[in-house]
């Protein structure tokens, strides 16, 4: 069984639950179950502060990413109050998407994690889904970057996972480990994780 690596990568104001998610799936995956699957976290500095002021050290910084090196990116969302969108609207993390997506590559998101998505024009004309509260206003702006957006808890489309708040985000880390293994393996981890 192939080693497969996931970026994490986490812009500041990232929201600490949608975050860890991805560590613990792959993490029981690995450990309990003998996957070769890998997480690197990764920001634009060593360490980011998260929405609610937890500071998370980093892999590695976005120069140091190479794209053939994972089989997905998983970008969880952020609050606008507390700076995301300075660094999700970031050229280099958009050209980073670009590039992930134009190996075809899986990319999972979190909530407002589809909106850097949108911003980066690769889901143009395609379904997703982002944070659906407060009159659907982050919705409204993920559809003015020409995206079908659905009103729904999970939308796949091809490899691009997207959702609509931060309940969603185990079904999102589960959903990226069926692509990158099977649904039988995912439903195993799942179940040994009392879901």
């Amino acid at each position: 069984m192939e080693n497969k690596k996931v970026l994490v990568f986490l812009a500041k104001a990232f929201e600490t639950m949608e975050f860890s998610v991805f560590i613990d799936v792959i993490g029981w995956a690995r450990v309990c179950y003998g996957h070769g699957l890998f997480v690197e976290t990764c920001a634009f500095t060593k360490e980011v502060i998260s929405t609610f002021n937890v500071p998370v050290r980093v892999d590695k910084t976005i120069e140091e990413i190479n794209v053939d090196e994972y089989a997905a990116l998983a970008i969880p969302g952020g609050f606008g109050e507390f700076g995301f969108y300075e660094e999700a609207y970031d050229e280099r993390f958009l050209d980073l998407i670009k590039e992930f997506n134009a190996k075809g590559k899986i990319i999972a998101t979190v909530c407002t994690g589809a909106l850097p998505l949108g911003k980066s024009g690769i889901l143009k004309e395609r379904k997703a889904t982002t944070y659906h509260l407060n009159n659907g206003y982050r919705q409204k702006e993920l559809k003015e970057f020409g995206v079908n957006v659905m009103n729904e808890p999970i939308v796949i489309d091809g490899k691009i996972i997207t959702s609509y708040c931060p309940e969603t985000a185990p079904t999102v880390a589960f959903e990226l480990l069926k692509m990158l293994t099977s649904e039988e393996e995912m439903t195993v981890v799942k179940k040994a994780m009392g879901f």
